[in-house]
């Protein structure tokens, strides 16, 4: 029964942002278009592990969203003439899911008349995307409605109250309130394009790593992010910053097997079993990563792809070709004020000059940004390695339990206490 409910909880998450676009597309109405999105998934939750999945289970959904949100444009006189109108620009069977295979002519399996369901999520995905919006409403408008996480969860990536986080989520939905819900044509398409990388790019890091909570790898969620960058790719195939961030995920994504112990605990890279990384994935990013180098200027995502390619094609840890990933370190920062890349960097500066050239480029960064939370976490967390590694055991172990105290991964915070028990002064 657990399997069955994981596969179950997997399927909902893919089919979500679908179903969402699906209803979006029809009548327009975001938030009343999500909750009843909401309480399809959780009447498939309810029904599924009694009833089995159904043959078409993304049609089941979009029936009984269609049916919950009909019902509550009903209930407002207003609503229910703009749904009539919508009603009659639609061919009434459009968004009846038939059987698998049967659907209208020219539309394959999908059911959805105009548009697959791809598509759908795609157009979510640059709707949430859209101009009139700020960055951070852009990224947290598409990490709820197509990464499905929750408002809590993105409040906590962006070390934010969850409160402020809900409000900017619903001032996002009232600023894309009556969009024509279609692909931007694309010059519009280039210009948002650049959001759009960006929040795959959140949504595969929060999967990766999560940023709270018991589990260190939210499969569910970096697997969503690889599967639209994958779709954006194929929308995009010659735009050398999407094939990076798919390069990037890929090789990322390949040391996944290797990263937790028996009991889920955290194994740092330098550490990893490395007969356990996915090899056809690793030959597949770094195909990618080449691709992408030959497709236009080296771009951040060209140049992150570029590292992780160094990193995954190492058989063992000290074979690994830290002078160039310093080099490309360096490009990386100029190009970039990212405080992630930066402190990259300053591993690479410890691991091909000492510790100590680390420790000053840590220093250094923590001066700079006054850095606190999850960030100051992070900087802890690399200070005490290069502690460590130079010697400083007493300052080393007090960076540890530092970063062990501000991060909120369990994991994390696990595997950080136990280096710092590692250092303990032995008894007597």
């Amino acid at each position: 029964m657990g399997r069955a409910t994981d596969d179950i909880e997997d399927l909902l998450r893919r089919h979500a942002p679908q179903v969402l676009g699906a209803l979006v597309r029809r009548y327009g109405h975001f938030d009343p278009a999500e909750d009843s999105v909401q309480e399809a998934l959780i009447a498939a939750a309810e029904q599924w592990p009694g009833d089995g999945i159904p043959d078409n289970p993304r049609g089941w959904l979009i029936r009984v969203a269609s049916r919950r949100l009909t019902d509550r444009l009903r209930s407002d006189e207003a609503r229910r003439r703009r749904e009539e109108t919508a009603a009659a620009l639609t061919p009434a069977d459009a968004f009846v899911a038939p059987p698998p295979g049967e659907g209208p002519a020219g539309t394959g399996p999908s059911g959805l008349g105009r548009a697959p369901s791809e598509d759908d999520t795609l157009t979510l995905l640059f709707l949430c995307c859209h101009p009139a919006l700020s960055p951070a409403a852009q990224i947290a408008l598409t990490l709820r409605a197509v990464g499905g996480l929750t408002t809590a969860e993105i409040a906590r990536a962006h070390l934010v109250p969850e409160a402020t986080m809900a409000q900017r989520i619903s001032r996002a939905k009232r600023a894309v309130r009556g969009t024509q819900f279609r692909q931007p044509d694309a010059q519009d398409r280039d210009q948002r394009l650049a959001a759009v990388l960006q929040v795959l790019y959140l949504i595969f890091n929060e999967g990766y790593t999560a940023t709270a909570g018991p589990d260190l790898h939210r499969t569910d969620l970096a697997r969503e992010a690889i599967r639209l960058t994958r779709a954006v790719r194929r929308l995009l195939p010659h735009e050398g910053r999407v094939t990076g961030l798919l390069a990037l995920m890929v090789l990322t994504e390949a040391r996944t097997p290797a990263r937790t112990g028996p009991d889920g605990e955290l194994i740092p890279l330098d550490e990893q079993d490395r007969a356990l990384w996915d090899r056809t994935a690793i030959a597949e990013g770094i195909a990618l990563a080449e691709e992408a180098l030959a497709q236009g200027p080296a771009g951040d995502y060209q140049l992150q792809a570029a590292i992780a390619a160094l990193h995954d094609e190492a058989g063992r840890a000290e074979d690994t070709d830290w002078p160039q990933i310093l080099a490309l370190y360096d490009l990386l920062v100029r190009r970039s004020p990212d405080p992630a890349a930066a402190l990259g960097r300053a591993v690479a500066v410890a691991m091909v000059h000492g510790p100590r050239a680390g420790l000053t480029e840590v220093d250094a960064l923590a001066k700079a940004s006054g850095a606190s939370g999850q960030q100051n976490h992070r900087l802890d967390a690399v200070r005490g390695h290069l502690l460590e590694r130079a010697g400083e055991h007493d300052d080393a172990r007090t960076a540890y339990r530092a970063a062990a105290d501000a991060t909120l991964s369990e994991p994390e915070a696990r595997y950080l206490r136990r280096r710092a028990g590692r250092l303990d002064r032995p008894s007597g």
